[in-house]
């Protein structure tokens, strides 16, 4: 295989109510779209990948501009392309491993941390991906089960050596999942919390409350920022315990939030001690990403093991950079990691395989690959995403672009017409006119997005969607 020809697009997207995430708050942000036509074995097929560029994510850095962080986000894609297109391979896989290789020693020389190096990394993977499939005539779900891209799972984790991703990953894949509601750190929790001026006229909902109501949700996701966060955590409770049905559960992201286990400590013992929280407690998951980067993947943490043994379940997130995080988190007493497709396709998958290994030689703990969020939007990023999440076994996924952006409202009528005919159990169209995602007793389809090549259903025109093209 080799790639013949890419091309990167950019459109503006403004949020329709501020997103507060760890040290940042978005109301607006570039969505990028990268194009890959390749050549497989004599057939050539275009593929195509999309993801924000949001600043304060990849590097927690207070003092960078975001706009020099969203060129810094351009140079690692820019810069994984120029690798991706002087390799030509047998396999994807083996393809993937020579990008990998190449941008990881690129970056070393460069001094950027791999979360973001491999962003680009995971773009042009990602258009790949989805390329073959369409050059191949089959849905990622298939390539999977047939190994069709070359997975050696030995190559890169030892304990995998001599199977397949079949051996690990379902045989049959669910009709839905679960959406996990995003509760972020400046949403209205009730309907009296909106003031007037801040109410957004578009007819989605915007508090916890409504969103519940219309959505009938069941799982959430609730963001913390670093200790202070008890009251809120007491409102939020009191509007699941009011409003979501019996039975609901949750995770809660620390957003690298704690500088110490000590300080993570103290705020969990502050949580397990107040009586009001005991439904949280119950319905607990996993915490997610408390530590900031700089000690999650420490010697301090591997405390948490023998000094803390009442910990709670806890995944890391931002601190998943490289192939080697997870094994060196599960040394140190993490139970798993998240994917999102920002990480690496290929990664998430070797991840979700090693975990499934885990379940199988080590029952007995709560060992998780979760399904997080970037705030993902239709028409591609968010359904390529739903179909490595379901084809990975992932059945609880954050989903928050519904939430912070309107729809498909942003895109252009033909876009939405075409989401409209091959995606009819994901969109249908919102009280203002445009589509928007069907959530249903805290549930959206995968049906579509599996059957798909690599989540989208057709053949997919950025200049056709509004995006310019800058490269």
């Amino acid at each position: 295989m080799r790639i013949v020809e890419t091309s990167l697009w950019r459109k503006h997207l403004h949020a329709r109510m501020p997103f507060k995430y760890g040290i940042v708050t978005m109301t607006e942000l570039p969505h990028v779209f990268l194009q890959a036509t390749c050549e497989f074995d004599g057939v050539v097929a275009t593929g195509t990948a999309a993801d924000h560029l949001p600043p304060k994510w990849f590097t927690k850095d207070p003092t960078k501009d975001p706009l020099v962080e969203i060129e810094d986000m351009l140079v690692v894609i820019r810069h994984a392309v120029k690798v991706a297109t002087s390799v030509q391979a047998p396999t994807v896989f083996g393809w993937w491993q020579q990008v990998y290789q190449g941008q990881d020693a690129w970056s070393q020389a460069e001094k950027i941390p791999p979360l973001l190096a491999h962003f680009g990394t995971s773009l042009i993977e990602r258009a790949v991906i989805d390329a073959f499939c369409r050059a191949k005539g089959i849905s990622f779900a298939t390539a999977v089960q047939q190994n069709s891209l070359g997975i050696d799972l030995g190559a890169v984790r030892p304990e995998l050596a001599n199977s397949a991703p079949a051996d690990w990953l379902p045989s049959s894949l669910p009709h839905h999942v679960f959406a996990r509601h995003t509760v972020g750190l400046v949403d209205p929790l009730w309907e009296t919390d909106i003031n007037p001026a801040d109410r957004v006229q578009d007819g989605l909902p915007q508090s916890l409350e409504a969103s519940i109501a219309a959505y009938g949700l069941r799982h959430f996701k609730l963001k913390v920022s670093g200790g202070a966060d008890t009251e809120r955590l007491l409102k939020i409770v009191e509007v699941l315990e009011r409003c979501a049905a019996p039975g609901w559960v949750c995770t809660i992201d620390g957003n690298e939030g704690f500088k110490s286990v000590a300080a993570f400590r103290t705020f969990w013992e502050s949580v397990i001690g107040n009586p009001k929280l005991e439904a949280l407690r119950r319905g607990l998951l996993f915490v997610e990403q408390p530590f900031h980067r700089d000690l999650a993947l420490s010697d301090e943490i591997g405390a948490l093991a023998s000094q803390w043994p009442a910990r709670p379940p806890i995944i890391i997130d931002e601190s998943d950079g490289s192939l080697t995080s997870l094994p060196r988190a599960l040394a140190l007493g993490y139970v798993g990691t998240s994917h999102k497709n920002c990480k690496g396709v290929l990664k998430g998958l070797i991840n979700a395989c090693h975990i499934s290994y885990l379940r199988k030689t080590k029952p007995g703990q709560s060992w998780t690959i979760s399904g997080e969020d970037l705030s993902n939007v239709g028409p591609v990023a968010m359904l390529q995403d739903l179909a490595v999440q379901t084809v990975l076994g992932v059945t609880s996924v954050e989903r928050n672009g519904h939430q912070y952006f309107a729809g498909l409202s942003a895109w252009p009528e033909a876009i939405q017409t075409s989401m409209l005919q091959h995606h009819p159990d994901l969109y249908a169209r919102a009280r203002q006119g445009w589509p928007s995602l069907i959530v249903k007793e805290g549930e959206v389809s995968v049906e579509s997005v599996v059957r798909a090549p690599l989540g989208v259903g057709f053949p997919f025109n950025p200049e056709a969607a509004g995006a310019s093209k800058i490269s």
